[in-house]
């Protein structure tokens, strides 16, 4: 039986959780998750985990944050006045929003905070600082044609 190697690519079920075993994503009730190990599409820590795997096998591991989203950047946070608030948009925390860099690239911000003069927006990932669990199923290798 074949075992998962960097340059596979598999199928994989599985639960991400936070280390409070809240659930913040999942595959169950979807297709499987699909990717090619070493190709840098998902998180290190979760490659490195379905290596060595065979079809069938589930593990649960615990992924430290630098090789998941990496540590939170504190210049990521930004303090803007609520007056530079579009007028359509109605500060609250856990609202994101989208803008763009000077570059013209999208960059996806959560309120974090709202006091009468101040919204504070984060960049950062929302996992980002975070250690995570992930619950692996190995549905399948796929073999090259």
């Amino acid at each position: 039986m074949s075992i998962v190697q960097s340059g596979n690519t598999v199928k994989v079920h599985y639960t991400g959780k936070l280390v409070d075993g809240s659930v913040f994503d999942s595959s169950e009730g979807k297709d499987p998750l699909e990717f090619t190990i070493g190709s840098g599409s998902i998180i290190t820590g979760f490659e490195e985990a379905t290596l060595g795997m065979q079809p069938g096998d589930k593990k649960s591991v615990e992924i430290k944050a630098e090789e998941a989203y990496g540590a939170e950047k504190p210049e990521l946070i930004y303090e803007l006045d609520i007056a530079n608030v579009p007028p359509e948009i109605t500060p609250e925390v856990g609202l994101q929003l989208q803008s763009k860099l000077p570059n013209g690239q999208p960059v996806q911000f959560t309120i974090t905070a709202v006091t009468d003069d101040k919204v504070t927006l984060d960049a950062n990932h929302p996992l980002a600082g975070k250690d995570l669990v992930f619950d692996i199923e190995l549905v399948e290798i796929i073999e090259d044609k």
